[in-house]
């Protein structure tokens, strides 16, 4: 019999995802209004940069401060489609240039950019959401880690990645939507994604996907890679001395990371119907490690609670504190950090989880004297 510790799913693992599972598909729709289950959609495209910094943060050691960057490439790509889709000569007709995007033709535009062509198919669309952010952060792992740069010396050379996509993307008005992003998004293949219904069934697509990477994630932390992470992580130098290539192994995992983010920024664009540089840069990246560092950052699971919850609180106070949000959220990043380092998964294990199966062990042994208590004399 194969032992709980090679299977994919333990039984603990079972039951976490299937309450996951439960709140996302169940629990939310029909407790939340059409509005707000929209809000918790755009929380869930997050939850995808959470769970791969799971991976390379909490499993490999890999500090990133840039996923803003994967998120924002796989937001960019879907969001050229749809502007494309919604700038037909029919629909552009007053502009100077029909057919190409309104802030082109404000820009003085008379053409199409060629890279601009691609994102006409859908097809090639939804390979680029994935390959053109894997290829960046292939560039940059090669780059850094065949270099041996890591620690905070990684950490802040992704943050200033970060920065220059952003400073790129604000610069390049003409092509790029500048600082107002790429905006009035309509459709997809002839479907309306403005309306209610739309925005319904792209939550749970999204909700789909998400599921979906954390099968992905839960076979990696399973995996001999999970295994050989985890060492990198704690003691490098040995599992290089043993003759793994480290660098490779980081490479890999940072793509995948990469391209969890890129998944959840294409989603975000369906979602929310835009995508702007102010997803891109030094702020959202910090904000996605505080998503996982509060959910926990060695729990897949828990980076999704840490999204929804750090999301939910920072829209909760914005509505209510305009002005000390901020100051909330990183007051609860700080308790985080110093009270409760291993996140709300920490939490669950150490206080709430002994205290249930306790619970229950006395509620099993409590079974059969009652059953006793209750039989007829004879």
């Amino acid at each position: 019999m194969e032992s709980s510790s090679n299977r994919l799913f333990s039984a603990r693992d079972l039951i976490g995802f299937a309450v996951l599972i439960a709140i996302i598909f169940v629990v939310l729709p029909i407790a939340l209004d059409g509005f707000r289950l929209n809000l918790f959609g755009k929380y869930l495209t997050y939850a995808f940069v959470a769970v791969g910094l799971v991976l390379c943060w909490g499993m490999g050691g890999i500090l990133s401060l840039g996923q803003g960057v994967f998120f924002g490439l796989g937001g960019y790509c879907m969001a050229m489609f749809l502007k494309l889709e919604a700038s037909t000569p029919e629909n552009t007709s007053i502009q100077s240039t029909p057919g190409i995007p309104d802030f082109m033709d404000w820009n003085q535009l008379t053409a199409l950019p060629a890279w601009w062509e691609p994102f006409n198919s859908l097809f090639i669309t939804l390979i680029a959401v994935i390959l053109v952010p894997v290829v960046f952060a292939f560039i940059i792992g090669v780059a850094m880690f065949r270099r041996r740069v890591g620690g905070v010396y990684f950490a802040i050379i992704t943050q200033a990645f970060a920065a220059i996509l952003t400073i790129l993307i604000i610069g390049q008005q003409g092509f790029t939507g500048g600082v107002n992003g790429i905006t009035d998004l309509r459709t997809l293949k002839g479907w309306d994604i403005r309306s209610e219904e739309a925005k319904e069934i792209l939550y749970f697509v999204n909700g789909g996907l998400l599921i979906v990477c954390l099968v992905i994630a839960q076979y990696v932390r399973k995996s001999k890679l999970g295994r050989l992470l985890i060492a990198m992580r704690d003691q490098e130098d040995r599992v290089r001395f043993s003759g793994y290539d480290v660098a490779s192994f980081k490479i890999f995992i940072f793509c995948l990371g990469a391209a969890f983010a890129a998944v959840g920024g294409a989603m975000f664009t369906l979602q929310v119907g835009f995508m702007s540089p102010t997803l891109v840069g030094i702020v959202p990246s910090i904000e996605m490690v505080i998503f996982c560092a509060v959910g926990g950052r060695l729990s897949i699971l828990g980076a999704v609670y840490g999204a929804l919850l750090v999301n939910w609180a920072k829209t909760s106070l914005s509505e209510s504190f305009p002005e000390l949000w901020l100051l909330g959220l990183g007051g609860l990043f700080i308790a985080v950090v110093m009270v409760f380092p291993n996140g709300l998964a920490g939490v669950y294990a150490e206080h709430v989880e002994p205290r249930l199966m306790a619970l229950l062990g006395k509620s099993k042994a409590a079974a059969p004297d009652s059953a006793a208590n209750e039989t007829p004399a004879e």
